[in-house]
């Protein structure tokens, strides 16, 4: 049996009330999805941790400063314990003995942990084709974003931070976790 008003009136009486009520909510309050406000708040409130080495730790310092201001996009505490950040900016060259360092960093980071490759060395070994610099930090951990330039130019290291905003934001971050797999690093 249906649940039907008895006459027209009467349904047209329920959706006038339904229509005030809609009206006099939108006066104090907004409707949206949970997953929406969960990711704008991850989006503004990055964490980052630094780990520097070399050249590119030089320009991430530069980032950090007053110039180019990273506290501008959210990301201004920045923590030195992996246990109380979320986003891990790889600077410079990485040695195989940095390796299981890094690793370990990246375990006991918080989840969702996003990664930034800063650098030509962080994202592929750059000029050094030795056999002790690691040929990628993407060998080691997922890599969300890699920034070019040996080194980088602050600009471009804020444009990978807005990317992984956007990522957090089109819960879209990395399309290829579910493949990824460690390579041969030795």
């Amino acid at each position: 049996m249906s649940a039907e008003p008895q006459n027209s009136t009467q349904a047209n009486t329920l959706s006038a009330n339904d229509r005030q009520l809609l009206e006099d909510g939108r006066s104090f309050a907004f409707t949206t999805k949970l997953d929406a406000i969960v990711a704008w708040g991850r989006k503004n409130s990055l964490w980052p941790m630094p780990y520097g080495t070399a050249c590119c730790g030089i320009e991430l310092m530069s980032v950090m400063g007053p110039r180019y201001d990273l506290a501008r996009f959210g990301a201004e505490v920045v923590r030195f314990s992996p246990r109380q950040a979320d986003l891990l900016l790889v600077a410079g060259t990485i040695t195989e003995k940095m390796a299981p360092v890094i690793i370990k960093i990246y375990q006991q980071m918080l989840d969702p942990k996003y990664v930034i490759a800063m650098g030509a060395c962080a994202s592929s070994g750059g000029f050094y084709r030795g056999y002790h610099v690691l040929q990628g930090v993407d060998k080691i951990i997922p890599t969300d974003v890699y920034v070019p330039g040996c080194p980088p130019t602050p600009e471009a290291v804020l444009d990978g931070v807005m990317t992984v905003q956007k990522m957090i934001e089109d819960h879209h971050p990395r399309p290829w976790k579910d493949n990824w797999k460690a390579g041969e690093y030795r």
